[in-house]
């Protein structure tokens, strides 16, 4: 693997996302050596790895994580979601817009920020690439145990993110933002990869189809496996993304005073409609909708807050955020 490497910009992504330029795989493979093994050279004469092969989508990740994000340690057991880093880092730059706009165009960066991640997941993305971009600190919670234990494993195993990520178990699989948010808890930002699917045959649906569209080799194009993993609470719940995101506008409203902004990520563009509707009926004092694209995948940040627009960079003052 000697190839040097192709550099066409990603104009898509968010305009300091550090992925914007593609993947140096030959530096990427100094910094984790194993990764080498799933770089080839493809028809265009470019290095790239298989994405239909989860355990290459884990290697590059792994590496893009260690290399960029100065990790020490990162790991996944089989079976568990492994993120696909730029479209992770892209909501963290547009959480941060978000917060600029309510600090006189200036994006707050320091541990002060406070960020709650519903869902953390075993992998940590967001709290090791919000903390390594921004500097923010991180409260993660989940309804799975061994994600908890998984993703507190990570952060204590990595001095940068030590003292900057707390896990928090989610014992009521009913409950989203109750028995997190704590009393007299103040939070500049709510973040959500939510389960977008209905059902668990509505999630293997699409990905047979994403398997077929990726696929290098016949033997993969009948695979079943899927090549981002994930957990069935990962990928789907009742109602998929629609009520999920429901239930927590609906909690949000007991916590309006303890969080600037509430977020989450939307798939469908035939759900915002029934979201804002609910916002609007709850009383939210704004609603933002923001594009995001990643290659051929679009998707969406809706992102809510109670507080009065004129009132919102006094929040951060009073709560020592910045």
């Amino acid at each position: 693997m000697d190839k040097a490497p192709t550099k066409s910009v990603k104009t898509q992504l968010h305009s300091r996302n550090r992925h914007r330029t593609g993947y140096d795989f030959l530096q990427l493979a100094q910094t984790l050596p194993e990764l080498a093994s799933f770089v080839f050279e493809n028809q265009y004469g470019n290095l790239a790895v298989d994405f239909a092969d989860p355990i290459a989508v884990k290697t590059l990740n792994k590496a893009l994580l260690l290399h960029f994000y100065k990790l020490i340690y990162w790991d996944l057991p089989e079976g568990y979601l492994c993120p696909p880093v730029p479209g992770r880092v892209d909501y963290i730059h547009y959480l941060a817009d978000l917060l600029a706009d309510d600090n006189q165009g200036n994006i707050p960066q320091s541990k002060r920020i406070r960020v709650l991640d519903i869902g953390i997941g075993a992998n940590a993305i967001y709290p090791i690439v919000g903390h390594g971009e921004y500097g923010w600190s991180f409260v993660g919670s989940d309804i799975d145990v061994t994600a908890i234990k998984l993703a507190t494993l990570i952060a204590q195993s990595n001095p940068s993110l030590k003292d900057a990520l707390q896990c928090r178990s989610q014992h009521d699989s009913e409950a989203i933002f109750k028995n997190i948010i704590k009393p007299n808890e103040y939070y500049a930002l709510s973040l959500c990869n939510p389960p977008f699917y209905a059902s668990m045959q509505e999630a293997d649906a699409n990905n047979a189809l994403k398997i077929k569209n990726l696929a290098k080799s016949s033997q993969l194009q009948t695979a079943t496996v899927r090549n981002f993993s994930g957990q069935d609470n990962e990928l789907w719940c009742k109602g998929g993304e629609r009520e999920f995101i429901s239930k927590m506008i609906m909690e949000s409203y007991d916590y309006q005073n303890q969080c600037l902004w509430f977020t989450s990520l939307v798939a469908k563009k035939e759900t915002l409609t029934i979201l804002t509707k609910r916002l609007n009926n709850i009383g939210a004092a704004d609603v933002k909708i923001i594009t995001m694209a990643q290659g051929q995948k679009i998707s969406r940040m809706i992102a809510w807050s109670f507080i009065k627009k004129s009132d919102r960079h006094q929040f951060l003052i009073n709560h020592r955020m910045v």
